[in-house]
């Protein structure tokens, strides 16, 4: 499998979303406690050693899973974060996103992961948000929080380039988070501006948004096309093109299924055709 750069850490390119270990709508516990635990176990004994979560998964759902499946974590596993948001008692999800709010959920994240250090924490926009001085604050609290030692890089989630370009005039960013699939393009700008300055780019939905990864992306014909041509799964089509769109993306497939993990897992090691590449769409960088 091969690997990108992590801010420092290097980590393998196919990682894993630990978003659908909640109960439904991401609120809650999980239908199969155990079972969770043991996808969690799998993922990590089958190579991956970068994990996405967030304190507001369940809430603290998601992240006790994985301080009781891991911990003591392996040395080399990259565990990454998101704040921005919240959760209420009746799983509504609410801003919290006001600089000292920041801070508050970086520190929600390290003591529900019994950790000292996350590799990094997304701070994660409201869709639409512009990249001003609200934004200079947000991002003055996580830098804070870098120095403090809190977290060793800073990400970003669900952004333009006008706001890579604006957090890169007052530090390094070591990922950014954005929607991208082959139903939707949308962030091929933000990949190409962090591809140009070797920064993780980390897609989120790369199967879709729907239970189970059901949604446009498994359905769509040129995916099942080139998946009935190369004798592999829709999804594993999805998570090839992912990652020969360029590279420097880093996959994060969610799944509460240890079959499904496999699956994508194995995505890593499938090449498509060149009738794929032109369909689905052209590499964004060469690598």
């Amino acid at each position: 499998m091969s690997q990108f750069n992590l801010g420092r850490r290097l980590v393998d390119r196919l990682g894993y979303g630990a978003m659908r270990l909640a109960g439904p709508d991401v609120f809650g516990p999980p239908p199969d406690h155990h079972g969770s635990i043991a996808v969690l176990r799998a993922a990590v004994d089958g190579g991956v050693n970068h994990i996405d979560t967030a304190q507001y998964y369940g809430p603290d759902v998601v992240n006790n899973l994985i301080r009781e499946s891991l911990y003591p974590y392996p040395d080399d596993l990259a565990i990454v974060t998101k704040v921005g948001a919240r959760r209420d008692r009746a799983g509504r999800i609410l801003l919290y996103n006001e600089p000292e709010e920041l801070r508050l959920g970086i520190e929600e994240n390290l003591i529900s992961l019994n950790l000292e250090q996350l590799a990094a924490v997304n701070l994660r926009l409201v869709d639409g948000a512009p990249a001003d001085a609200f934004f200079d604050d947000q991002l003055a609290a996580m830098i804070q929080a870098r120095e403090d030692g809190l977290i060793e890089g800073v990400g970003l989630s669900n952004i333009t380039v006008a706001h890579l370009r604006r957090a890169l005039e007052v530090t390094d960013i070591v990922c950014v988070q954005n929607l991208l699939n082959p139903a939707d393009l949308t962030s091929l700008p933000v990949l190409r501006a962090c591809t140009e300055t070797e920064i993780a780019f980390v897609p989120f939905f790369s199967l879709g948004a729907g239970a189970g990864g059901s949604s446009s992306v498994l359905s769509d014909p040129r995916v099942q096309r080139a998946a009935r041509r190369i004798c592999v799964t829709p999804a594993q089509v999805a998570l090839a093109w992912a990652l020969d769109l360029a590279p420097n993306v880093l996959l994060i497939p969610g799944t509460a299924s240890i079959r499904h993990l496999a699956e994508n897992l194995a995505a890593s090691g499938i090449e498509l055709d060149e009738q794929a590449r032109h369909e689905l769409r052209l590499r964004v960088a060469s690598g």
